[in-house]
Parts: structure tokens; C-alpha cells; sequence
């Protein structure tokens, strides 16, 4: 994929080897006034984040504060438009033009405060149930993956338009069959497995390599596709770390490792060339707010939430509940730490696959950390 073309994905692969009251937020496409810091906005930024930021999303360092502020915000307000609205509740995104966050209802003369409104067909609940209808079909590879897409109210398939088959078109009429509100894109890759994964710190097991996604009370967490229970770690200094306590792919993507003595669990994130991001919590960043993730083949590098709770069929099987995003990333990154919110101290998952890379761009889709946690009963840590 390249920069200008978010629609559009070349395929995800494993990256491990071996009344409406708007939002008050100025258009980013010319300079911005810093918004006045209140509450939880008076944390500042480090000067390494707002440069990747800049770099990365084309902002200078007055907007970039703006929208780190903005993209707080707008999450908070819509996990209470979610929570308030129930049934009518369709879904929610930060347009990235704008920064103006947007509630989908599905009732006209239903208002947000400090979001704009739009009314569409069909609510979160039933297109969250549609998709989960296609999670209990079995897809062809032709069939690249599937998600609900909030913004266009749909769920989008996947197709890869150079094997795209008589199994593709008929898993495709199936799907419009249980919700018309179905739409279909075309990709140009499958996803393949790759064994250099990304995260945080490098991450060894045997003849591979990962990257290490968040610190937890006795270990970490980690892409389940990086290694198997009983698997055997190593540090980023080849120095003996931990084991596999337990781990799941395909279906979902994840897995802990509980380490040795000589491992000290800390609150940190590698931003790579800056001071450690600092994780203070695991809070959900709103579809198309900034987020950022650390890997130990290409480093630091951010980008946007695009989708949650997207399926990607892998050649070795299906995982669901993924979180797409527009974030490059190469061999090696597998595992690493995605992170957002106020100072990026907001834990977000672990990366898990896609395609492209960090010279031309590319789609990166990482496991939800909340359900690891909650999986394994484990405690993240804090600073």
C-alpha cells in the first residue's frame, strides 16, 4: 500500500522470522494553535515523540499536540456515546482531515455532545454480528480477511483480486445473503508468514527473533505466533530470559512468556533514538486516532487506528479480533508494543502481521493487549 491509498492493502503477513456540538479542533492541513492544556492534556510531550509523530503523519509540533490532545479526548467521548446509546450506537471515527470526531446512529434527532452525528442503516451490535456469523465460515485463501469498517457502516471483505475464485465469489454471496451491508475490496497479496517479528526490545527463541510487546507481574506479553508453550527466550542480549507459559495461534494471536530473576518487569516502551514511553494503562484509542508501536527491526513508527476487530486469514489459519491500522512495519517487528493515547502511555497490542514496508508504507494489524490480559489473568505494569 502506499501513503496516499489507506483503502487499499497489499495483503498481511506474520512479521516474525525463523444539535450537534462539534469538537473543537482546528484542521491540520495549516498550522495550529496549541490547545490549552486542562486536566489530563497538562502532560507534555517528549521531543523525540512529537518528531516521529511529525514525520510520520505530516503534522508540525503545535498540531501534533493538538490532535494528541484532540485523540484523548475524542475516545473518552465516544466510549460514552457507546455506552449511552446501546442499540443505536453504529460506530464512531476521528475524519483525518478535520480531526472532528463522528458518531454513527442509527436513529435520527440523536445528538453527541462534542462529536458531530450521522445516521446510518445498521448499529455496531448487528454488524459486529454479521462479521461474527463469517467468523464461523471457513474461507478460501483467496479470501484475505474480514472487518467491520465503522466509517462506511459495512463489512468489508477482502479479496485477493489475482486468485479471486468461484470459493471466493461464493463465500462473497454468502456473506451479502446474512446483511447486505456487506462491501468487498480488492487486495493484491495474500498474507504470508514471516519470523522476525516486531515490538519493543528484541525477543530470541531458538533460530528466531521477536520483539517483546508489554511488561506484565512476572513476565510478558507477546504475539502467540512467535513461539509455543514450553519455547525457551532470550533477551535482546542473548542472555537467558523466560519461557512460553501459554500461547494461541491461529484463532487469535497472542501468548506470555514468564521470565527468570534476571529479568526485572518495567513500565517502559523502547521508542528507539528516544527516552521510554512510559505505560500508565491500557484504555482503547478511538478509530483513527494516532497510535505509535516499537519494533526491533525497523524501531519507532506511528501512524492511525483504522479498524477493530478485524479477521485476517492466514495461510495457517484464521485469526480474529485483530485492530488494522496504517503503521509500516518489516520482518522482525512481530510482537512489539503498540501504544496511544496522552503521552502514548495507553497500552493498545502486540503486533501480529501485514504487509508492505517502512520505505514505500504498509498495513499492520496488532492483537488487542485487554483480552491477554484478561486471558492469562495477568497485571500489566505501571509507571
Amino acid at each position: 500500500m502506499n501513503r496516499t491509498s489507506a483503502a487499499r492493502i497489499t495483503g498481511a503477513v506474520l512479521l516474525a522470522t525463523g444539535v450537534v456540538t462539534a469538537l473543537s479542533v482546528p484542521a491540520f492541513g495549516a498550522p495550529a494553535a496549541p490547545v490549552a492544556p486542562t486536566g489530563s492534556d497538562t502532560e507534555s510531550y517528549p521531543a523525540e515523540l512529537l518528531q516521529a509523530v511529525q514525520r510520520d503523519l505530516g503534522l508540525n509540533a503545535d498540531q501534533a499536540r493538538v490532535r494528541l490532545a484532540s485523540d484523548q479526548k475524542s475516545g473518552e467521548i465516544a466510549e460514552q456515546a457507546k455506552a449511552s446509546l446501546g442499540d443505536a450506537f453504529g460506530g464512531s471515527w476521528i475524519d483525518q482531515a478535520s480531526g472532528r470526531l463522528t458518531v454513527a446512529v442509527t436513529r435520527p434527532g440523536l445528538s453527541v455532545s462534542g462529536a458531530d452525528t450521522k445516521v446510518v442503516k445498521n448499529s455496531l451490535t448487528q454488524l459486529n454480528g454479521t462479521k461474527s456469523v463469517l467468523d464461523l465460515m471457513s474461507a478460501p485463501q483467496s479470501v484475505t480477511s474480514w472487518r467491520v469498517d465503522e466509517k462506511s457502516n459495512a463489512v468489508v471483505i477482502e479479496v485477493n483480486r489475482t486468485t479471486r475464485d468461484a470459493a471466493a465469489e461464493q463465500f462473497i454471496a454468502t456473506a451479502k445473503s446474512i446483511n447486505s451491508a456487506v462491501a468487498v475490496e480488492e487486495v493484491t497479496e495474500n498474507p504470508t508468514p514471516l519470523y522476525d517479528l516486531r515490538g519493543g526490545d528484541a525477543v530470541y527463541m531458538g533460530g528466531g527473533r521477536c520483539s517483546l510487546g508489554f511488561s506484565v507481574t512476572g513476565g510478558f506479553v507477546i504475539a502467540g505466533h512467535c513461539g509455543r508453550a514450553g519455547t525457551a527466550t532470550q533477551g535482546f542480549n542473548r542472555v537467558a530470559q523466560g519461557t512460553f507459559q501459554a500461547s494461541v495461534f491461529p484463532g487469535n494471536d497472542y501468548a506470555w512468556v514468564k521470565t527468570n530473576a534476571n529479568w526485572t518487569p518495567r513500565p517502559w516502551v523502547n521508542r528507539y533514538g528516544g527516552a521510554n514511553v512510559i505505560i500508565k494503562g491500557s484504555t482503547v484509542a478511538a478509530i483513527g486516532a494516532q497510535i505509535c508501536r516499537s519494533g526491533s527491526t525497523t524501531g519507532w513508527h506511528c501512524g492511525t487506528v483504522g479498524a477493530y476487530n478485524q479477521t485476517v486469514n492466514y495461510p495457517q489459519g484464521t485469526v480474529r479480533g485483530l485492530t488494522r491500522t496504517n503503521v509500516c512495519a518489516e520482518p522482525g517487528d512481530s510482537g512489539g508494543s503498540w501504544v496511544a493515547g496522552s503521552g502514548f502511555g495507553q497500552a493498545q497490542g502486540v503486533t501480529s502481521g501485514g504487509s508492505g514496508n517502512c520505505s514505500s508504507g504498509g498495513t499492520t494489524y496488532f492483537q488487542p493487549v485487554n483480552p491477554i490480559l484478561s486471558r492469562y489473568g495477568l497485571t500489566l505494569t505501571r509507571g
